[in-house]
């Protein structure tokens, strides 16, 4: 497992070496498993959607964005060189999404997704020669194949700061956690933001409910629950309230200009995708550069440099998880927010990743 430190720079001086290499040679390495090596010409890039696909304005649009950022970075066209998939409404039909872009000859394969944890190394054992990696997917003991690359993110960290904001924004010290499905990746997100809050003020009181139970991932694109969770929080005091619930956190800020609230968004800066009624309640986002992740994978594969059998971990030190500031909702209390970044970036909190 290793931590990423200054992966922007990193994947900047990656693609300007790709492009320098390019030039000197007539005769591009071919891609494979065993850490890539492409030019952009030849570069096939399949992604395979989690949960809500693309358009969900949160995390499977985050990492559509890195892919299209790699490839415009080393020369290629998202039309030429990239490929997406969703899954079928109940979603079982995942193993058939990376079987499929596989087969076609698209390498490196990425899913997105937790999800895919049952299903990518029976595909990767399959294409022993196709590099895959996966979204908050560990694969540190290898036991997913050595041609995977885990992308993980310490969400704990983000949402602290995320805790610490509404804590320090509240009026009413009641404040709310909607999670999509009851799942421990999820749940670090509602550890983190416990947290955060209650290290402000211990007696805080945090509301917390999940849209679907562990195994249905129904809570992750149903708005409409959403709206009526966040809702019985409103009306029950809460003036704050942190979704990390996939597509459902648009109902959450639905409630949030309803109830006339605030509303804190997840893994994208969700106020840039929101219409104005929105914008005006979200009070910041809990930003989980997924899109920094895949675009840093893909680069390392061109440049032939992935490592597999492992994992990649994105962190606040090395600015893989945060919050946003657009709006300027936070801006008063930013040094209180850089304060508990720094101690956490020194090992002086130690964020719960369980509840």
């Amino acid at each position: 497992m290793r931590r990423v430190r200054g992966m922007k720079a990193a994947a900047l001086l990656l693609a300007g070496s790709l492009a320098l290499a390019a030039c000197a040679s007539d005769e591009p390495e071919a891609g494979g498993g065993n850490g890539g090596g492409s030019s952009a010409e030849e570069l096939k890039i399949g992604l395979a959607f989690d949960t809500g696909g693309l358009g969900d304005k949160s995390f499977n649009d985050s990492a559509y964005a890195g892919a299209e950022a790699a490839v415009e970075a080393l020369g290629g066209t998202v039309e030429e060189n990239l490929q997406t998939l969703s899954p079928n409404d109940d979603a079982s039909n995942r193993a058939e999404l990376l079987t499929q872009l596989a087969q076609q000859g698209f390498d490196p394969v990425l899913a997105v997704g937790f999800n895919y944890d049952e299903v990518i190394g029976d595909v990767a054992a399959d294409f022993p020669d196709t590099t895959f990696a996966q979204v908050d997917g560990a694969n540190s003991d290898g036991s997913k194949g050595e041609n995977v690359t885990g992308l993980l993110f310490a969400e704990e960290q983000g949402s602290f700061l995320a805790g610490v904001a509404a804590a320090s924004k509240t009026e009413t010290d009641h404040i709310g956690f909607v999670g999509g499905v009851e799942s421990p990746l999820i749940e670090k997100f509602e550890a983190g933001y416990v947290a955060g809050a209650k290290a402000v003020n211990p007696d805080i009181v945090v509301d917390v409910s999940y849209l679907s139970p562990a195994g249905d991932f129904s809570g992750f694109g149903d708005p409409q629950k959403g709206k009526l969770v966040a809702q019985g929080m409103y009306q029950n005091g809460a003036d704050i309230v942190f979704h990390a619930a996939g597509g459902s956190g648009v109902g959450v800020f639905e409630a949030a200009v309803e109830a006339g609230k605030r509303a804190i968004g997840v893994d994208s800066d969700q106020y840039l995708t929101a219409p104005p009624d929105q914008q005006a309640v979200i009070m910041t986002s809990m930003l989980k550069r997924v899109d920094n992740a895949v675009e840093e994978f893909i680069t390392a594969y061109a440049d032939g440099s992935v490592e597999g059998g492992t994992d990649v971990v994105y962190d606040l030190e090395s600015e893989g998880v945060g919050l946003s500031t657009s709006g300027g909702y936070i801006d008063d209390i930013q040094a209180t927010i850089d304060e508990y970044r720094q101690k956490i970036i020194d090992g002086e909190i130690t964020v719960p990743t369980t509840p």
